[in-house]
């Protein structure tokens, strides 16, 4: 079975940090490029991160430049999202997905074209 597994979300207080994984079964991951979205409590499932498997270059969305880092592991078969300066915006549960040419991150494409999803990591930002 081909699925991707996210994990390490959790309660944090403002200004704190967590790394997220996303796990690769049932493929190999190196050859995708990988999407980090989130979806917020009432609000649209939205890009936060993209790295590419042909040259590693990555994308961020404005609101999470400079605190956030996506990279990657081949020989883990695994996607990170390091999160630090955590704020109560980033609230939200985090996705990863296969994401061609990382065009589920812009407004053109959005990540509403991307089909089956797993059930995604918690993140809770509060003091």
């Amino acid at each position: 079975q081909v699925q991707l597994v996210e994990s390490g979300g959790g309660l944090v207080q403002p200004g704190g940090s967590l790394r997220l994984s996303c796990a690769a079964s049932g493929f190999t991951l190196d050859r995708n490029d990988i999407g980090w979205f989130r979806q917020a409590p009432g609000k649209e499932r939205e890009g936060v991160s993209c790295i590419s498997a042909r040259d590693g270059s990555t994308t961020y969305t404005d609101s999470v430049k400079g605190r956030f880092t996506i990279s990657r592991n081949n020989a883990k078969d695994t996607v990170y999202l390091q999160m630090n300066d955590l704020k109560p915006e980033d609230t939200g549960v985090y996705y990863c997905h296969t994401d061609p040419f990382c065009r589920a991150q812009t407004p053109d494409w959005g990540p509403q074209y991307l089909e089956d999803w797993g059930q995604g990591t918690l993140v809770t930002v509060s003091s």
